[in-house]
C-alpha cells in the first residue's frame, strides 16, 4: 500500500467525505488514471472517458471535477446528465469503445463515504495490479484541469443521458413483449439509490403494475445504508403486507447489486434469487454454458449443475474473478453471494437493473407464483439454509488462523465428515452431507467473516458457533 490516503480496495476507492474524499484527491485521483492509460493505452479503444455519478451528497460536483483532470489532459469525456446506474457506465464504455470509465459512487456504503469506481474498455472493473499502478502514480504529475465551461464550448467534454440507449439495450436481452404482456405486479425498492425510476421507464406503456418506493433523492438514504439485506427492508416490506406484489426487487445504492422479497415482504436470501435464474436459464431458455460462482455463494447452485450436466467453476470472492471468468467466454451465468449477477452477451459486469427484468421474465414465462417456484427448487435440491456473522479479529493473527483451519481442520462437520478444504480465498470446509462453514477475513478491516449453509436454521446457528469457536481459539 502507499502512504497515500487515495487507496484502491475491492471495485475501486472509497472514502469519508471532506475527509480523504476530497476534491483536491478525486483531482490527484483523476490524474492518475489519466497518467495510467497514456503510457499503457488499451489498444482498439478511443481516446474517451465515460463519466458516471450517483444521489450521494457532491457525486456530480465530484465527477464533472473528475471530467475537467481528464479534459485537462486531452481526453474527450462524455459525462452523464443526471445520476446514474453504474451499470449504464460499464455497458457505455463497452459499447463505445472508450478507453475506461469513471463512476462516482461509494456503492452501499454509509452516506457519510463517496467513492471512485474505475470500469475498463470491457465494462468489468479493475484488476488488482492495474489498482496498484494507478496508486503508484497519484502525486507523481501536476494536476492538469479544463474549466467546465470551456470543455462544454471545445467539445473535450459532453454531457449526455445515457439512459434511453441503455434502457432500449436491456429490453433487447429479454423477451420484452412477454414481459409487456403479463399484467405483472412489479415493486422496486431502490433504497434512494440511482435505481430509482428505471422500471417505471422500461415498463412505461405495458400492461405491467409498477411501484418504486422511496424514489425520492436523498443523500441521507433516510439514515440507511442503501444495502440490500433484510434489516433495510423493513418499510417497503410493511406496505407489501397491505398492498401485495409479485415481486419486489431491492437495488443498491448505485444499481449494480440485488436483494430481494417476495410478494408479501418477506426477505429473499440472493442465494434464492441466484438459483431461480438459473433454472431459468436451463429450464426456460435453454441455456447452456459454464456456471460461475464465487466460493461463499450456495452449494445448491453445484447441486444443480450436477443435474444438468453443466461446469461449475469456483472463485475467490469479488466480481473480478468472476470477470475474468466471463471474459474467457462459454459463461451462463456468473454470480456472487452479495447479489451481484452477470448475464451472457452482456458486459462482463453485476446489473442489478437488467438481474430485475430477468426476473420479470422468468415470471412472465412461469406463470406461477414466486413461492411455487421456490418449494420446486427445494424439492429437486433440497433445503439450503445459509447464515453469516461478523467478529472482530486481529488482523497480526489472522495468518496463523488460516493455516491452522487448513491444515488441522475439524474431523466433522455437524457429525458429519469433513470431505473437502478449500483455502484458496479464506477457507472452506464441506462435509459429506453438503454443510459447509467458511472463514475469511475483511481485506481492510480488523474483521473476520464466518459464512455456513446447513438444511436448517438451527444447523446454520450451530455451525456458526463451531467457526466463532475455532476463531477463538486461535486468538
Amino acid at each position: 500500500m502507499s502512504g497515500s490516503p487515495i487507496q484502491f480496495g475491492t471495485d475501486g476507492w472509497r472514502a469519508v467525505i471532506a475527509d480523504s474524499f476530497t476534491f483536491e484527491n478525486v483531482q490527484k485521483a483523476a490524474q492518475a488514471v489519466s497518467d495510467h492509460f497514456q503510457t499503457k493505452p488499451v489498444s482498439g479503444c478511443d481516446h474517451e472517458f465515460v463519466i458516471g455519478y450517483d444521489r450521494r451528497f457532491l457525486a456530480d460536483a465530484f465527477a464533472r471535477s473528475a471530467a475537467e483532470v481528464l479534459a485537462g489532459n486531452g481526453w474527450r469525456v462524455l459525462l452523464t446528465k443526471t445520476p446514474t446506474p453504474t451499470p449504464a457506465i460499464s455497458w457505455s464504455v463497452a459499447k463505445r469503445k472508450a478507453m475506461a470509465g469513471i463512476m462516482i459512487t461509494a456503492s452501499h456504503n454509509p452516506p457519510a463515504f463517496n467513492g471512485l469506481k474505475l470500469k475498463l474498455h470491457h465494462g468489468g472493473p479493475a484488476d488488482e495490479n492495474l489498482c496498484r499502478s494507478i496508486e503508484s502514480a497519484i502525486g507523481k504529475r501536476k494536476v492538469r484541469s479544463l474549466c467546465f465551461d470551456d470543455g462544454i464550448a471545445n467539445g473535450k467534454i459532453k454531457v449526455y443521458d445515457l439512459h434511453p440507449v441503455w434502457f432500449q439495450a436491456l429490453k433487447q436481452l429479454i423477451d420484452y413483449r412477454r414481459v409487456a404482456n403479463s399484467r405483472l405486479n412489479f415493486a422496486h425498492e431502490p433504497l434512494h439509490g440511482v435505481g430509482a425510476g428505471c422500471f417505471d421507464q422500461l415498463l412505461k406503456g405495458t400492461r405491467c403494475k409498477v411501484r418504486t418506493f422511496h424514489a425520492e433523492h436523498d443523500p441521507n438514504f433516510s439514515g440507511l445504508n442503501p444495502e440490500p439485506i433484510a434489516r433495510n427492508y423493513g418499510p417497503a416490506a410493511n406496505i407489501l403486507k397491505d398492498n401485495p406484489a409479485d415481486f419486489c426487487l431491492v437495488t443498491d445504492g448505485d444499481a449494480d447489486r440485488i436483494g430481494g422479497m417476495d410478494g408479501n415482504g418477506n426477505p429473499l436470501s440472493t442465494h434464492q434469487i441466484i438459483c431461480l435464474l438459473l433454472r431459468h436459464f436451463v429450464v426456460n431458455r435453454k441455456g447452456r454454458g459454464r456456471v460461475v460462482k464465487a466460493l461463499t455463494t450456495t452449494s445448491m447452485v453445484d447441486r444443480m449443475c450436477e443435474k444438468w450436466n453443466l461446469p461449475l467453476t469456483v472463485t475467490g470472492v469479488g466480481f473480478k474473478y468472476i470477470c475474468n471468468e466471463m471474459l474467457q467466454g462459454d459463461v451462463l451465468l456468473g454470480f456472487e453471494e452479495s447479489g451481484g449477477i452477470g448475464f451472457p452477451n452482456y458486459v462482463p459486469e453485476r446489473d442489478g437493473i437488467l438481474s430485475g427484468l430477468m426476473i420479470l421474465e422468468m415470471l412472465a414465462m412461469e406463470k406461477r407464483p414466486l413461492r411455487n417456484l421456490l418449494a420446486i427448487l427445494e424439492k429437486d435440491f433440497g433445503p439450503h439454509r445459509y447464515g453469516r456473522v461478523d467478529m472482530h479479529f486481529p488482523m497480526n493473527k489472522r495468518n496463523h488462523l488460516m493455516q491452522r483451519c487448513a491444515h488441522n481442520p475439524p474431523e466433522k462437520l455437524l457429525r458429519s465428515p469433513v470431505t473437502q478444504v478449500q483455502d484458496f480465498d479464506g477457507v472452506k470446509l464441506t462435509a459429506a452431507n453438503g454443510s459447509w462453514l467458511m472463514l475469511r477475513g475483511s481485506g481492510t478491516e480488523p474483521v473476520l467473516r464466518i459464512y455456513a449453509e446447513a438444511e436448517t436454521e438451527k444447523q446454520v446457528g450451530q455451525l456458526l458457533k463451531q467457526g466463532r469457536r475455532q476463531a477463538l481459539a486461535a486468538t
